[in-house]
């Protein structure tokens, strides 16, 4: 079984990826995106676990009478903001599993 990683090297390969893996999603978790809808009437800031730490309405969009157009408003930066930290996570994972040569896995990642 020449050019094969043993048992070993593979489970050291695999203890350092998720040791990575870990710290990567620590990092991630820190950072924030911004996103908006309605031209900046409706922001949202959302951090990469996916949490939304704030949400900003500017009093022009608070309508008693148009309840529905704020709901829309809030669902679309709240959604794009999760896209976006989603996209962040994704990058950051991406960069991770570069040019790693697990056997059999070629492909996959």
């Amino acid at each position: 079984m020449k050019g094969m990683p043993n048992m070993g090297q593979i489970m050291k390969q695999a203890q350092q990826f998720q040791s990575k893996m870990a710290k990567l999603q620590e990092e991630l978790g820190e950072k924030t995106v911004e996103a908006s809808a309605g031209g900046g009437m409706v922001s949202v800031v959302v951090n990469g676990r996916q949490e939304i730490l704030s949400i900003e309405i500017e009093q022009e969009v608070i309508d008693p009478e148009d309840r529905e157009m704020l709901q829309d408003l809030v669902m679309a930066a709240v959604n794009d903001g999760l896209s976006r930290a989603r996209d962040m996570m994704n990058e950051g994972m991406g960069a991770l599993t570069k040019g790693m040569n697990i056997p059999g896995m070629q492909g996959l990642l």
